[in-house]
């Protein structure tokens, strides 16, 4: 799509989003892989790459194909429906594509520049490791946790606090000075046994270390002072002109409300086949089973509507050549939170009208709400986001996370 005009009407017909669609079958196929081996098959990461899903927000002169944010969603959400943990192993190694685009431009060639697959792991939250400044670069060593799809990557995301001999380097204002770096995957270690974990399990999300390692500087950036700040920006293209609250929140969003219409559909099927013990007609003639599927729905499709407005408004305020206002920014991350917070009620409401089934470890229900829920624990779809929402709205500073 070209990235100047107004975002598609019918985001189903794009084709990255029918390719997502049209996978969903394949990716059932490795359920049990998933589970049991907590990473995603090599099997699997193949035909994901073929289909361009771990280069959908890079932009095109590296590769990329530079995908609208919704097209990004609806396709991070499809492939969710199918199976959480890769929802959201391809939604974060986009994200932290994102971010790699604030490295200097040599850096940018080291990682994207020969061809082929790139695949970016780790993490952009603040914290983590410990830099000394060297010639050249740096002398990190580390730990961080949540190194998502770190098997499946030839590369890793994170941050580190920077050395002044033994003591801190400070900002201007007294706060600790961070940086982002992007380390080879053959400069880690991965911690085996570090991600046991009730849903979720085939992200893969070990924590990893490194020590003593070399990062040159080219391979770092400045670690901004909100989650993730538009440092991308001067790549061409409105994609790269919009806020980072587009893409950051809505990303983990995708994810839960894919898993949510799995779960919908998972009492559906079951529904339509099981008759409960003791009773006479099965549990689609249940009216308290009737009332869920409707509430679910309506929850669920509610928030998606709220969350693609807001997308929807960012992107078209910047396509006409305004800036959009704090008031709009504070919107689009309420949207992804309570699209999180609306999947999580619709997965609770189907969940319990399946009955014993719902919690049999081999139930699709059973599967769902352990990913869901979660999913609903990242600190980008917290509760505390609410208030500083409301904040902006009362005219009070909602704190730098959303300026």
């Amino acid at each position: 799509m070209d990235d100047t005009r107004l975002l598609p009407a019918d985001i189903d017909a794009e084709p990255l989003v029918r390719a997502a669609a049209a996978l969903r079958p394949a990716i059932r196929a490795y359920r049990d892989e998933l589970e049991r081996e907590q990473r995603l098959p090599k099997a699997l990461v193949e035909p994901l790459h073929a289909a361009g899903f771990y280069r959908l927000v890079r932009p095109r002169q590296l590769g990329g194909l530079q995908a609208d944010p919704l097209t990004y969603l609806r396709v991070v959400e499809l492939l969710s429906e199918a199976a959480g943990s890769v929802g959201w192993n391809v939604c974060n190694n986009n994200i932290a594509q994102l971010v790699s685009l604030g490295l200097p431009q040599h850096g940018i060639e080291e990682i994207y520049g020969h061809g082929g697959d790139v695949a970016i792991a780790g993490t952009a939250v603040q914290g983590g490791g410990r830099a000394v400044p060297v010639d050249g670069g740096y002398r990190v060593t580390g730990r961080w946790p949540f190194g998502t799809g770190c098997q499946e990557s030839g590369w890793m995301l994170g941050s580190f606090q920077i050395l002044d001999g033994d003591q801190p380097r400070r900002s201007p204002d007294g706060a600790s000075v961070y940086w982002r770096g992007v380390f080879r995957r053959s400069e880690v270690q991965i911690v085996e046994g570090s991600w046991d974990v009730a849903g979720l399990r085939a992200t893969g999300s070990f924590d990893w270390t490194v020590h003593d390692v070399f990062l040159p500087e080219r391979r770092t950036m400045v670690h901004a002072g909100v989650p993730l700040d538009n440092q991308w920006s001067h790549w061409p293209g409105l994609s790269y002109a919009l806020p980072a609250q587009t893409w950051v929140g809505p990303h983990h969003s995708a994810v839960i409300t894919g898993i949510a219409r799995a779960g919908i559909d998972a009492l559906i099927e079951l529904a339509a086949e099981k008759t409960p013990r003791g009773r006479s007609g099965r549990l689609c003639d249940n009216a308290q089973v009737q009332d869920a599927v409707g509430r679910a729905d309506a929850m669920l499709n509610a928030g998606r509507a709220y969350r693609t407005a807001m997308i929807t408004e960012l992107w078209n305020t910047i396509a006409a050549g305004g800036e959009t206002t704090l008031e709009q920014r504070a919107r689009c991350r309420l949207a992804a939170v309570h699209a999180a917070d609306s999947a999580r009620e619709a997965m609770d409401l189907v969940y319990r009208q399946g009955g014993s089934t719902s919690y049999r470890r081999e139930s699709r229900l059973a599967e769902c709400w352990r990913d869901l829920h979660v999913v609903g624990q990242a600190v980008t779809l917290a509760p505390e986001w609410y208030p500083m929402g409301g904040r902006v709205f009362l005219k009070m500073d909602p704190g730098p996370r959303l300026r």
